[in-house]
């Protein structure tokens, strides 16, 4: 295990920087602000800490980047940046989680109230449901494994690596091998995986979502503390990156968006908060038994919930 800390006065140029412009607009942030976003300055701090490798196939060890302060951030000319006419994130749903569609309307539902407090301010949007075969994506079946591989080549989102036990043989020969499909047959995809809807799928999808619209936004793969925003190349990897914003990056969205820190995390609160159970898991049989009463599953979200009331703290002293 190996751990990436930076010295104060690096991470204090990589926060505010030495542009006296840039410094002039640190300065105009409020009190609580600055003492939020400073906290990443402390060794001893509880609420941002140090980049930690756990093996040699972690992201940073496993693809160097340059690291992007806010200084090269602000100054990028490709970031997306909202305005009166475009301020509004679009989430489109690609087939069904799960085998009926209401749970997966109401899982979605769940992720456009996450991304509409994580990015605080904007407009989130759902558009209809389409389903695999709409897109006319390529896709191959695996000689070996005889698993699907869709977009061989792009990177995507998919439920079904976050199953514990989609490394399994029980998903291993999921189709048949004598099973024979023209790249223009999209019926493989019919009901061919039907993850159980947990915490922790909700936990790993509200990550994959935020970080992912965090590249549109221009955030790059942070190198500075421990964030959201790190890379990650395999689940375990994914699991110890952190739900929210280190203050570099933080900076980088609220410079971006517009909106002020406590409203942001009183915001995500109340999204863990409202319709909330201790219902360990919502599976799809319960689902078609009482379409009506799909409980959001946060037990995965007490840690970090906690997280921001510190966060919350220190914003109001």
């Amino acid at each position: 295990m190996q751990t990436v800390r930076h010295s104060e006065h690096t991470l204090k140029t990589a926060l505010i920087s030495k542009n006296p412009a840039l410094v002039s607009q640190y300065e105009k942030l409020d009190a609580g602000e600055k003492r939020l976003m400073e906290e990443a300055f402390r060794p001893d701090s509880d609420l941002f800490g140090p980049i930690t490798l756990h093996s040699q196939s972690d992201w940073i060890t496993s693809h160097p980047e340059a690291p992007q302060d806010f200084e090269e951030f602000f100054n990028d000319p490709y970031r997306k940046t909202p305005s009166p006419q475009k301020h509004s994130i679009y989430i489109q749903c690609i087939g069904l989680l799960g085998n009926t569609r209401s749970i997966s309307e109401e899982y979605v539902k769940w992720l456009k109230g996450y991304c509409e407090a994580f990015f605080y301010g904007l407009t989130v949007k759902l558009l209809e449901p389409v389903p695999v075969s709409a897109t006319r994506c390529s896709f191959r079946i695996n000689d070996n494994t005889q698993n699907l591989q869709i977009h061989a080549g792009v990177g995507i989102f998919s439920f079904a690596r976050y199953g514990s036990d989609f490394y399994s043989s029980h998903y291993e020969g999921k189709l048949k091998k004598l099973q024979k499909k023209s790249s223009s047959d999209y019926s493989v995809f019919d009901n061919y995986y039907v993850p159980e809807v947990t915490s922790v799928l909700l936990l790993r999808s509200c990550k994959t979502l935020t970080h992912e619209i965090g590249h549109i936004f221009g955030l790059r793969h942070c190198q500075w503390l421990a964030c959201l925003m790190q890379g990650s190349n395999h689940l375990e990897e994914a699991d110890q990156r952190p739900l929210d914003l280190c203050p570099i990056c933080l900076r980088k969205l609220q410079s971006a968006i517009g909106f002020h820190l406590k409203d942001r995390y009183k915001a995500l609160v109340r999204w863990v908060d409202a319709e909330s159970t201790d219902t360990p898991t919502v599976t799809p049989e319960r689902s078609r038994e009482d379409p009506l009463s799909l409980p959001k599953p946060v037990e995965a979200f007490k840690e970090w919930r906690e997280w921001i009331t510190k966060c919350l703290a220190v914003l109001q002293k």
